[in-house]
């Protein structure tokens, strides 16, 4: 049995790395800023009436990144949003090899192009560190989600790992995979 590699991480390893070595004038291979993680979350605020959301988003969240998500748990009690700690009132997944670049492959080709009056990512999600997350207003922009079996449409916050030293070099790695970014 052969395993192939994903196509992005191809792209990576034989066209942008060289690229981004001339473009941003590294000396070291080392210093090429990499993705070094995929970590998806889905916040469900509702959870604590209707465990049945909860559930159909960990079912979301299985099928559109191919492995089981962690429950996340409220950490302090909220009494204004009915939250006591210890209440599970979200969930999440972490990508790393083969299967991140097979997830990013597809959001980047068949999820972002499905999304309604898309005018481009905003270049400002950077957190200062090179890393930069992005909201989705629906999981069902995703082909793996069946419409018929969703409970309640829920977003979703992306967060991609860089380990680069600014936000410029992520922007230039993100954009050579082809992150539709604003002009």
């Amino acid at each position: 049995m052969t395993v192939t590699k994903p196509r992005l991480k191809e792209k990576y390893e034989k066209e942008i790395i060289s690229q981004l070595m001339k473009e941003r004038n590294f000396k070291n291979i080392m210093e090429v800023p990499k993705l070094q993680k995929i970590t998806i979350n889905m916040g469900i605020g509702s959870a604590t009436q209707n465990p049945k959301e909860l559930e159909g988003a960990v079912r979301d969240l299985m099928k559109l990144s191919g492995q089981k998500p962690v429950v996340t748990k409220a950490k302090k009690s909220i009494a204004s949003f009915k939250v006591r700690a210890g209440n599970s009132i979200g969930c999440k997944v972490t990508l790393r090899g083969a299967r991140m670049y097979e997830f990013l492959d597809r959001l980047l080709n068949i999820a972002i192009p499905r999304v309604k009056d898309f005018r481009g990512l905003p270049k400002k999600s950077f957190d200062g560190k090179g890393n930069y997350t992005l909201g989705l207003k629906e999981q069902t922009i995703f082909p793996e989600v069946d419409i018929d079996e969703v409970v309640s449409i829920k977003g979703m916050n992306i967060t991609f790992t860089i380990n680069s030293k600014s936000n410029e070099d992520s922007l230039s790695l993100l954009e050579k995979f082809g992150f539709p970014f604003r002009k």
